[in-house]
């Protein structure tokens, strides 16, 4: 036989024969018996087989009493790691995986995979990756394929190719949060993913509403300079859009310039912007420094970002340096820095300032816009000055702006605070016609208003108002309501409210129980009133003395 005669040294006839037994083998006995004990005969002459392109039955033929093991099939493998051989590394590769009781582990596939990358064979590698990465799907280890493709990359001179395969194949298989994951593990050791690799990662991404970690993953792309195509904004900007923020930025930026930006210098403002609101200001200031190298964004917008920054870190005097320092270098002031230092000085109580600030505004020809007036509104109502907060509310509607729910809910507390909640109810009469949502806060400090004036035809008005309206009344609606209905003997009309709060799983308070219970008490019906007092003390609230309500002492 010639595979004999190639396989088996002379030497191993001679000792079998010497021995006395040789009628005892076969020739293909012998081979298999030789070939069990030479892992490295066993392997030169696979890999002789391949080369001479045996098909995979006559390696079956050849080989079924070699039993496979993971370490005889790596170095079969790695015998065959020259591109030249690589189609038949990956031959063998398959027919392995068909032998009985054999399956291949995630290092041989990486280490074929590698194999594959290296010869250019990139539809078969690609194949390969997919299958194993389902494979190892809910491993305890999520870098158990990258660690392999690591680990055999060196001793296959491999190329890192191989690492953006990897990551284009988590994103086919949707396996995004792995994949990025993976992109930061390949950067800590000293691989980067290509352009092209993170546009198709974000692409699915964005495509699978997951919004948060498409920018996470642009912002980790900035930080390590790799820098975005046309193709990458188009991607942010469909995420913008997809959000409902896209006119939000360009409206802000219309604020900051003056002009139309371009969709690189819109999406960068918004990651810088993003960045800012979760307070992250390091990691956005050293991202506006790579911005600024590579003319991603423009120096006042950066400017401006960088006073708002140091607005919200608190530090006044440092942003009115930047501030000064952007003046010098011939940017103009802008309606975002000086609304930027209205609301500190707002927040701060610092009202004078404020309204310095919006006089400079509109002298300079600059235009305060919602949340300029927003910030005026609620810090003259925080100070008390609701007359002022009344007035810049006034100023809004004459500019065809609407203030915030937040800034009017803190302006109409104040006013029914104050007693001027006619004054309040006239303003949302007039916001409602111009198109204003309250809210169930809204209304209920209204009603709570008015029950202080005992104007109780006021209160059910509203309160019939807020249910045309589709509004819950909360548990301070219906606290005001119960109570004024209580204080004017009206106490069928109070218990029908308090029916209506149970059924909406709303547990009434205290102060909504003392008053049924005096109001029972004062009509004389002491049953009814006992009922509340011991339904008051089941819900672990804690009741005043029955003769703390007006009357005798029989029921302590």
């Amino acid at each position: 036989m010639a595979l004999l005669n190639r396989i088996i040294p002379t030497l191993l006839f001679r000792s079998v024969k010497n021995s006395g037994n040789s009628c005892l083998y076969s020739p293909r006995l012998l081979v298999n018996r030789f070939l069990a004990n030479d892992a490295n005969t066993v392997v030169n002459a696979i890999c002789d087989s391949l080369r001479r392109g045996n098909s995979w039955d006559v390696l079956s033929r050849n080989f079924d009493s070699v039993e496979l093991n993971d370490l005889l099939v790596k170095n079969v493998l790695l015998e065959l790691k020259e591109p030249t051989d690589a189609k038949r590394a990956l031959g063998f590769f398959h027919w392995s995986a068909q032998r009985k009781n054999f399956v291949h582990e995630v290092q041989t596939y990486c280490l074929m995979v590698n194999i594959l990358v290296r010869a250019q064979l990139l539809m078969d590698a690609q194949a390969l990756l997919e299958s194993v990465l389902k494979k190892s799907v809910g491993d305890s280890s999520k870098f158990l394929v990258v660690d392999s493709l690591l680990s055999s990359y060196k001793i296959t001179i491999s190329s890192p190719l191989v690492f953006n395969l990897l990551v284009q194949a988590y994103a086919k298989l949707r396996l995004f949060e792995v994949g990025f994951e993976v992109c930061c593990y390949l950067a800590d050791h000293g691989f980067f993913v290509s352009l092209t690799s993170f546009n198709i990662l974000i692409h699915v991404v964005q495509k699978s509403d997951k919004s948060p970690l498409v920018w996470k993953i642009y912002e980790h792309m900035i930080q390590r300079r790799i820098y975005p195509n046309e193709a990458t904004i188009r991607i942010m900007t469909d995420a913008l859009c997809k959000e409902g923020k896209l006119l939000i930025y360009v409206d802000i930026l219309d604020k900051i310039h003056g002009k139309r930006c371009s969709p690189l210098v819109i999406v960068n403002t918004c990651l810088v912007f993003r960045i800012l609101e979760e307070g992250k200001i390091e990691v956005a200031m050293a991202l506006l420094k790579l911005m600024l190298q590579k003319n991603m964004i423009l120096d006042a917008i950066a400017y401006s970002l960088i006073v708002y920054a140091k607005v919200r870190l608190g530090n006044l005097d440092s942003a009115m340096e930047v501030y000064e320092e952007m003046l010098k270098r011939g940017f103009i002031a802008n309606s975002f820095v000086y609304t930027s230092f209205i609301g500190a000085y707002c927040n701060g109580g610092k009202l004078e300032e404020a309204n310095q600030l919006i006089e400079e505004m509109e002298n300079m020809g600059l235009k305060p816009y919602d949340e300029t007036y927003n910030f005026l509104i609620e810090g003259c109502a925080k100070s008390g000055r609701v007359e002022e907060s009344l007035s810049y509310c006034e100023k809004m509607i004459e500019r065809g702006l609407l203030p915030s729910l937040l800034a009017f809910n803190k302006m109409v507390t104040k006013l029914c605070e104050t007693g001027a909640v006619k004054q309040a109810n006239a303003m949302l009469t007039r916001l409602l016609d111009n198109g204003f949502l309250p809210n169930d806060i809204t209304y209920s400090h209204l009603i709570a208003g008015y029950a202080r004036d005992n104007q109780i035809q006021e209160v059910l008005k509203l309160y019939y108002e807020m249910e045309y309206r589709a509004l819950c009344p909360g548990l301070l609606a219906f606290t005001s309501l119960i109570r004024i209905l209580c204080h004017c003997g009206k106490l069928e009309q109070a218990e029908k409210y308090l029916r209506i709060m149970k059924g909406r799983s709303l547990d009434p308070s205290e102060e909504i129980y003392e008053a049924l219970i005096t109001g029972h008490f004062e009509k004389g019906d002491k049953t009814r009133a006992l009922h509340l007092y011991n339904e008051m003390i089941s819900k672990g609230l804690k009741p005043c003395c029955p003769c703390d309500f007006g009357v005798g002492t029989e029921f302590c």
